[in-house]
């Protein structure tokens, strides 16, 4: 009887991180208030490191192994591959572990570029004008003949997202590239999203070979996903522009939302959208999300034992948790301070340690230090994540109870 052999796994590779300096010249648009074309700067001036992105990009399509490249944007890192290349889109899902029935957003440097990859129909025309380049993705028809992207890329589907990001140096990587880059979050799957090089770099060392570092990433959570297809149109997944904002453009003021905060897909069904069918967002421990404001008697949640490290991040009303200590400064990430100390009895016998993140009352706030305090957390070694929920709302904060009840293991009232 004959086997078959498994094939092998890919390579483990040096990964690398290259930081692209603030004040580099990452190109301008060819013309004032027009997204038709974005124009590089002369070769000479671009980055170094910028090149050998969009090299390792361009070259790596025409071998049997494909490893994408992590780039910053607005929202959070993306893990970014030519998205005409099945042998490249397959990198990202492979360096990522992601399923391959979940569709991937594509990435655009101008409209130019869009256009070779679908029609744009005029329901899209004053969105695009208000929100983009920003964290606004939108559903395109996928042509019927010529379709240019690889079928990785829509999983399928009939549609596929299509973004331009607010980031010069995404835009730039892009144009460089000269094709469209299909670009999840640079994480492992069902991980925090990434808002910092270092976030890539924990989840995929050893998997991509580059991580461009741009800094940290301004929104902190992922673009927003609208379907202007169907009537109503529909908010597929909230993001960095806030649905009642899409509600003051003509033609949105209907739109309606269409996502859970759960899975929305069952199985055997393909999610629309990116985020709408698997857990996500999930640091290593357990996270617990209190939905209202009302305070967590931590000591009580101790009673079990077993727990030796416990997180709190707080969003507002929450006050310090973390005893009678000094409080000193464990570290502290761009925003917030992760503050230690240690909860105790009545006795003063030591219960655990407390990690205290407080995000503040400000929900663009929340939303941009969100995902760094769960990774920070879970490197810190928290067994468990109390999570201060913030008030459900048409804006952003909608983005924000979205991720966090997807990532959370339990919800309390």
């Amino acid at each position: 009887m004959s086997t078959t052999n498994p094939p092998p796994p890919p390579p483990k590779l040096k990964t690398r991180i290259l930081t692209i300096p603030p004040s580099s010249p990452l190109g301008s648009w060819s013309s004032p208030n027009s997204l038709q074309t974005w124009t590089l700067p002369p070769t000479p001036l671009i980055p170094p490191s910028l090149t050998l992105a969009a090299t390792a990009l361009t070259t790596s399509t025409a071998s049997s192994f494909s490893t994408p490249v992590a780039f910053p944007t607005e929202t959070v890192y993306g893990l970014g591959a030519d998205a005409t290349s099945s042998t490249a889109v397959k990198g990202i899902y492979t360096a990522k572990g992601r399923p391959s029935d979940n569709p991937l957003i594509v990435h655009v440097s101008d409209l130019s570029m869009l256009s070779t990859l679908s029609t744009i129909p005029e329901i899209y025309h004053e969105l695009i004008s208000k929100f983009w380049p920003g964290p606004l993705t939108i559903l395109l028809p996928v042509p019927t003949s010529g379709q240019l992207l690889a079928p990785e890329v829509t999983a399928g589907l009939t549609t596929f997202g299509a973004r331009m990001p607010d980031s010069p140096l995404a835009r730039a990587l892009i144009q460089l590239v000269g094709k469209p880059l299909a670009a999840p979050s640079a994480n492992a799957s069902t991980r925090p999203s990434p808002t910092k090089a270092v976030h890539v770099l924990e989840d995929l060392e050893g998997k991509i070979e580059l991580i461009l570092d741009g800094g940290d990433c301004a929104v902190g959570v992922e673009s927003t996903v609208v379907d202007g297809l169907c009537d109503p149109p529909v908010v597929l997944r909230p993001g960095g522009v806030g649905i009642e904002e899409i509600r003051q453009v003509k033609g949105w003021k209907g739109v309606v939302k269409g996502y859970k905060d759960r899975s929305e897909v069952g199985e055997g069904h393909k999610p629309r959208a990116p985020g709408m069918k698997y857990k996500h967002y999930s640091p290593r421990a357990r996270v617990v999300l209190f939905e209202g404001h009302k305070p967590v008697n931590v000591g009580k949640e101790l009673e079990g034992g077993g727990l030796k490290k416990v997180g709190v991040i707080r969003t507002g009303e929450w006050e310090g948790l973390v005893g009678e200590t000094e409080g000193r400064i464990e570290s502290e990430e761009g925003g917030f301070a992760v503050r230690q100390g240690s909860l105790r009895d009545e006795e003063g016998k030591e219960l655990a340690t407390v990690l205290d993140v407080d995000l503040g009352r400000d929900v663009k706030g929340v939303a941009h230090g969100l995902f760094a305090a769960l990774r920070e957390l879970d490197r810190l070694g928290a067994d468990i994540i109390f999570v201060e929920g913030v008030s459900d709302g048409d804006d952003i904060a909608a983005a924000v109870m979205n991720r966090l009840r997807k990532a959370a293991s339990e919800i309390r009232p």
